[in-house]
């Protein structure tokens, strides 16, 4: 028969473990709690994060559409750290864009051409199904073949058509991307016969195409979206103008002359047209 004092010892514990398991309740269930707040408050983060970013790519929307190159710069420069491929390849578009005013000198030029190189690349990095990473990322090379000779240049051009169909398969809609594989067969099919010299130096095929080709692509763009580049209207009278069509030549290059200028490159383009039309 137990005594007395192991009686009271027995209830202690009893007591003791009650108390114990209150306890261990109570924290689990703060516990519980601390990561359901958490939980929201992350959630919460992540949806105003979301937010943000939307709006700021609907302000850089807004003011690529309207021709504000500098005001585009100025919003964008601001989120280089930003992790988001929209905004990256977004950043690197209005990068080159500034580069290209006539006001850029010819040094920052050049920096901001490595620059958009960069950007554009981590965009692609962040999100390789993006079809703009991948856009951007085929230009920037582009540009930046520019500065480092024709050797590298040519090196470039089947990465660069390679991006560029990729981005015609991720998104068959997107006329710039289209439009651009006519630019590289177009820069083919004229290409002089010492760079094709180089060509055959540097690939057992060497990269080529034919106006045929670069015409099919630039009438494919039109289909797509009428009217959507006055360079694609350009390049259509002058692909024409290659293959001796000089009736067809005229449509598309009084096409371009006409088209309303909202950037300086369709200002370029409208005088590149006007003096085409004038030695027909």
């Amino acid at each position: 028969m137990p005594t007395r004092n192991s009686l009271c010892f027995l209830l202690g514990q009893v007591i003791g473990n009650a108390r114990t398991f209150k306890s261990g309740l109570l924290f689990s269930a703060l516990s519980y709690l601390g990561f359901e707040t958490y939980h929201i408050i992350s959630q919460a983060a992540v949806v105003h994060a979301t937010a943000k970013v939307e709006e700021i790519l609907e302000q850089a929307d807004y003011l690529y559409e309207s021709g504000e190159t500098e005001k585009l710069y100025q919003l964008l420069t601001q989120y280089k750290e930003s992790k988001d491929a929209e905004l990256l390849w977004r950043l690197a578009r209005a990068l080159r864009d500034r580069a290209q005013l006539s006001r850029t000198s010819e040094e920052e030029k050049k920096l901001l051409v490595y620059e958009a190189l960069e950007y554009a690349k981590r965009a692609l990095e962040k999100d390789e199904s993006s079809f703009a990473a991948h856009k951007w990322y085929a230009i920037c090379i582009s540009d930046v073949g520019d500065y480092e000779g024709i050797k590298v240049k040519i090196a470039n051009a089947y990465i660069i058509k390679e991006h560029f169909e990729k981005a015609i398969e991720l998104n068959p809609k997107d006329a710039t991307s289209i439009h651009l594989m006519g630019i590289w067969c177009y820069t083919f099919a004229e290409m002089p016969w010492y760079q094709r010299r180089i060509a055959k130096m540097l690939f057992a095929t060497p990269p080529s195409s034919t106006y045929e080709e670069a015409l099919g692509y630039f009438h494919r763009a039109e289909q797509v979206d009428p009217n959507f580049y006055s360079k694609n209207l350009l390049l259509l009278g002058k692909t024409y103008l290659k293959l001796n069509n000089k009736k067809l030549a005229s449509l598309w290059l009084m096409k371009a002359k006409d088209y309303p200028a909202h950037t300086e490159e369709d200002k370029q383009i409208q005088t590149e047209a006007a003096q085409l039309l004038t030695g027909l």
